[in-house]
């Protein structure tokens, strides 16, 4: 049985649909990690941002935002039926079953993508015999401009998934290119966070008194705020990607704010406490 995962922000519901979760080397994903200093951070790490062999643990799930009388989807994982990059495809999952149990796909109203990755894109489409057509058909799929207008004709990355995940939804008319600063609802706003990409954004949340960040992948794991100079391999940017989880720590460390990270495992959710010259993700 499939479990979800869910927060109320406020008046906003937040529901976690999980495609896959998996364990992988600390060293596969971040560019320049210190093993010592990783070991330091391990009693809080696991069990649930790490097991117990010391491998990361990595989760891609989408985040459905109820807010407003209005039903927006954070990001939609990899997708079915494509190649993907690293040999990681074409996944046959029961993704979309799992999210129509939350909700079905023609009553979404928004699809945001915080950036156009193709582990964000993939269910954006699917294939209908030979094509592959908007999963959504009565939803506006957003789009950070910055960030389109960065990969449409640009530069060439393997991990940009124009031709399955975007170029479907444009031939459409389904998508709506918005500022980083976009509102989506009174409670539901974008914030700029670029680095990994260079318009990526997230999603903050202001609801009844409480407040709560999706990060996408300004961060990609807990210990990455703890060690904002520790990038992924993915950042397109990667001087950038560091001055932006830096002032993210800064600004939200501390704080009530709840960090649900995109590809957080496990809990998926924390809020950050400083300690010392650092600071932790204290699970929620």
């Amino acid at each position: 049985m499939t479990e979800y995962k869910t927060w109320q922000i406020g008046d906003v519901k937040v529901t976690r649909v999980l495609e896959q979760e998996a364990p992988l080397p600390p060293e596969a994903l971040i560019a320049n990690v210190d093993a010592d200093r990783l070991k330091e951070h391990e009693s809080w790490l696991k069990p649930h941002f790490m097991n117990e062999a010391g491998q990361i643990v990595l989760s891609i799930h989408a985040l459905v935002v109820e807010s407003g009388g209005k039903t927006i989807v954070v990001d939609t994982c990899m997708g079915n039926d494509r190649p993907l990059p690293m040999d990681m495809g074409p996944l046959q999952t029961g993704f979309l079953e799992d999210l129509e149990a939350i909700v079905k796909r023609e009553q979404v109203d928004y699809v945001l993508c915080t950036h156009l990755h193709f582990d964000h894109v993939g269910w954006n489409t699917m294939k209908v015999g030979d094509d592959f057509v908007p999963t959504f058909p009565n939803a506006k799929y957003l789009f950070a401009k910055d960030e389109y207008d960065h990969w449409i004709g640009g530069p060439e990355d393997e991990n940009i998934d124009l031709r399955f995940g975007v170029q479907p939804v444009i031939d459409a008319g389904l998508h709506e290119l918005v500022p980083a600063d976009h509102a989506l609802t009174d409670e539901v706003t974008l914030e700029s966070t670029p680095g990994h990409t260079p318009g990526h954004v997230s999603v903050r949340i202001e609801s009844g008194g409480a407040r709560a960040v999706i990060t996408g992948d300004m961060v990609h794991h807990p210990v990455q705020l703890a060690e904002p100079h520790w990038g992924s391999h993915p950042d397109a940017q990667p001087e950038r990607a560091v001055e932006t989880r830096r002032d993210f720590v800064s600004r939200y460390g501390d704080s009530d704010v709840l960090v649900i990270g995109t590809h957080f495992a496990g809990p998926t959710s924390g809020r950050i406490k400083k300690v010392g010259d650092s600071c932790r993700l204290e699970a929620v």
